[in-house]
């Protein structure tokens, strides 16, 4: 299960705020919007009906409260603490959190879902939110967004956001490769990588329709080193190794959706698109941890997505 393993992705690029100048970037984002799963989901699923939630200790232990929120990690999330960076409010909150409206969503909203990924059969595995209902619920917040600020500030909030997308893992680990799957029989894994090739640009088509223009566009992990696939391993008497298919799939999978976002700048007028891979880093901490030691791991595991955001707000 996702609550088992998913812990990694809450270290990723976590203190986006010591590089980054307000001077450069201030007053450009005036919200942070967010798509995903697991990665980003900020408590969208504590609403729904679903085993896969993360609304118990010791989650939340050190975020405000210190009280689990649904954020599967032990205090903030990278979408929170880019939001701070902004000089917006220092965490984005859940669209479906019954604590927040409108008046809160107006600097930041998450969308996202543990679980999900770019196939609809994807978050059926585990009863979440789909990646076309995310969006559904997109177009609802702008609908509420305009009533709130009016059509010409909703517009501007819309285009100046900045957007970030992080999921794709959970179509792999969740789906193709579980053994209930039937993806499996239907594609091969260069086949069902197409496929979600296809759906990820449908859905960045989708988004940018209803203005979004600047995205920070999250590769996978080295997925085979999860905790979860290392213990199946052991179990399988492969010791405590990664699982190189997994990780393999992951490389081939970035590749594609680099020349995807390569792609979508050259197509979509006024696209302001990143593809912000963090394969290389997760992968160096993982088999050499000795070697960063806790400062370092809090410098080089933010380069990546600064380096990103940076170039969103020059392009």
């Amino acid at each position: 299960m996702e609550a088992n393993y998913k812990f990694i992705p809450c270290l990723i690029i976590i203190f986006v705020q010591l590089i980054i100048i307000p001077c450069v970037v201030g007053g450009k984002v005036p919200a942070i919007i967010v798509f995903g799963d697991s990665s980003v989901d900020a408590g969208n699923n504590n609403q729904i009906s679903t085993v896969l939630k993360s609304n118990f200790e010791p989650y939340g232990r050190d975020f405000y409260g210190k009280m689990p929120t649904g954020r599967f990690c032990n205090g903030r999330i990278p979408p929170d603490f880019i939001s701070e960076a902004f000089g917006l409010r220092p965490f984005v909150p859940a669209y479906l959190d019954p604590m927040f409206s409108i008046t809160d969503f107006a600097g930041g909203v998450c969308f996202a879902s543990a679980g999900t990924g770019y196939d609809n059969a994807t978050s059926q595995v585990l009863s979440v939110i789909p990646l076309w209902k995310e969006i559904e619920n997109y177009k609802e917040y702008q609908k509420k967004l305009e009533a709130y600020v009016g059509s010409k500030k909703a517009k501007y909030i819309i285009q100046e956001a900045l957007y970030l997308v992080s999921l794709g893992t959970n179509d792999f680990l969740e789906n193709y490769y579980s053994i209930q799957s039937k993806r499996a029989s239907q594609f091969t894994i260069e086949q069902y990588q197409g496929f979600l090739i296809e759906l990820a640009e449908n859905f960045i088509k989708q988004i940018y329709q209803l203005g979004a223009r600047k995205i920070s566009f999250t590769g996978l992990p080295p997925m085979g080193c999860l905790p979860l696939e290392r213990a199946t391993n052991i179990i399988r008497g492969h010791g405590d190794v990664c699982n190189e298919k997994y990780n393999d799939c992951a490389l081939r999978f970035n590749v594609m959706l680099n020349g995807l976002v390569d792609k979508l700048n050259r197509e979509l007028p006024g696209m302001k698109m990143v593809f912000s891979n963090p394969y290389e880093l997760i992968l160096q901490i993982i088999r050499n941890p000795s070697s960063f030691g806790k400062f370092f791991f809090f410098i080089h595991s933010t380069i990546w997505l600064l380096l990103s955001l940076y170039f969103v707000m020059l392009l």
